[in-house]
């Protein structure tokens, strides 16, 4: 399978299954990132009792790496459609984030350091 993600492929994809199923009513931005929120805890919960040690190596587990492909797809989709809604170009949404993210967290300044952004720079 290709590991490139085409965004607009899987929005087609997820409008067409909700089309079929009229569940477009539902599918409000309230209600999507509720939904959104309930998978990410789903995430969360697969994770949530493992060790340091056992979380690191959860990717050589068949069951905790196909119950994480499962959230993190519905994660994926629930983003996407959540996006379409809100007429949201996530590629564009991506890149910006990454250039900011880039003027946030200089490597030079940050480097081996997980502080918040406003922590780096005191007057």
């Amino acid at each position: 399978m290709n590991d490139i993600i085409d965004v607009n492929q899987l929005k087609k994809l997820q409008q067409e299954f909700s089309d079929m199923r009229d569940w477009n009513k539902f599918h409000t931005p309230k209600n999507l990132a509720m939904a959104l929120t309930c998978e990410s805890a789903e995430l969360l919960e697969i994770f949530q009792w493992l060790t340091e040690e056992e979380a690191h190596l959860a990717h050589t587990d068949a069951k905790i790496k196909h119950k994480t492909s499962q959230e993190l797809a519905d994660i994926m989709l629930y983003l996407i459609r959540l996006a379409d809604l809100m007429h949201i170009n996530l590629n564009e949404a991506i890149h910006q984030k990454l250039l900011d993210n880039h003027k946030k967290y200089p490597a030079e300044l940050v480097k081996g350091s997980a502080k918040k952004y406003d922590e780096y720079f005191t007057d």
